[in-house]
């Protein structure tokens, strides 16, 4: 999966927005205002940092060593990094970016969730 491809993928959910608060160079993307995704325009391969559940990392981590691994300047217990160009199938890199953004969604407070809701 290219780098355009994970953009138009999380940019097609719901309520998400994409914003450089970091820098010009890192791309992040929220779901009302609340980090799911981010990716290094300039890192090579293309990789993006996604929230997972911690159970989840570990196997993830094991089973793709090397091509998924703790978050790169994340908390490691509650991130990976995904590399995006390599052997990690796509359908998985898109099961993985649903499940970032559906663990934010699912963390947003009542009055949140609401207006997401009403989109």
């Amino acid at each position: 999966m290219n780098i355009e491809e994970f953009r138009d993928y999380c940019l097609a959910k719901k309520g998400v927005t994409e914003s450089f608060p970091f820098d010009e160079v890192t791309l992040v993307f929220k779901v009302m205002n609340k980090m799911f995704a981010l990716t290094g325009l300039e890192r090579t391969p293309s990789q993006a940092n996604l929230k997972c559940d911690p159970e989840r990392s570990m196997e993830l981590r094991e089973e793709y060593d090397g091509e998924i691994i703790p978050g790169y300047h994340m908390n490691k217990h509650h991130w990976n990094t995904v590399m995006l160009e390599g052997n990690v199938p796509r359908d998985l890199i898109l099961e993985l970016i649903d499940h970032s953004y559906d663990l934010i969604v699912n963390s947003l407070p009542k009055k949140v969730h609401k207006e997401w809701e009403e989109l």
